[in-house]
């Protein structure tokens, strides 16, 4: 199975995908960490966006064709990296589960943003400013959608475990 979270930076995406993945003992693959490598390697921040994906879908294909489940933990903006996944789960013949995080609470949202530290060493995150102006295609397809303003961590954890247990066997 394939579980990949999207959403905007500051929606809570790690947050939930991390205990998703710890429920499951499943492979977190989380894109920040290999963008970050990959900057941290002398690539130019400006074109490590592609490849960070690109790694990232090869690392899950891999993990799944070891039997393992894969939670992976990105923006996941535009149509082309969403289908990029669709491809991973068919190549691997595996099950696709899309979360998208949103905060439709922008004074929340711009408080989680502004009030993050990082996780990775040598990280930037993004401003405010940066992520109101990213471009967040609109999605094309029904995929899990977890309002991270309405939900507690525990209520959204829950909600993807749910759906992760339809249609598996007790």
């Amino acid at each position: 199975m394939l579980i990949v979270f999207a959403g905007l930076p500051g929606t809570g995406k790690t947050t939930i995908s991390r205990a998703v993945a710890r429920a499951l003992a499943a492979t977190h693959l989380r894109v920040d960490v290999i963008e970050q490598a990959i900057r941290d390697a002398g690539v130019p921040a400006g074109t490590v966006g592609t490849s960070g994906y690109a790694v990232v879908q090869a690392l899950a294909g891999a993990n799944l064709g070891d039997g393992r489940v894969v939670v992976a933990d990105c923006v996941n903006p535009v149509a082309a990296s969403r289908q990029g996944w669709r491809d991973v789960a068919v190549r691997a013949s595996v099950r696709l589960i899309e979360v998208e995080v949103v905060c439709p609470d922008a004074q929340e949202h711009r408080r989680r943003v502004e009030g993050r530290a990082s996780d990775i060493p040598g990280h930037v995150l993004p401003s405010w400013e940066a992520v109101q102006g990213l471009d967040y295609e609109p999605w094309d397809r029904p995929r899990l959608v977890i309002d991270s303003a309405a939900l507690s961590s525990s209520e959204a954890i829950d909600a993807v475990l749910g759906i992760v247990a339809q249609d598996r066997p007790a």
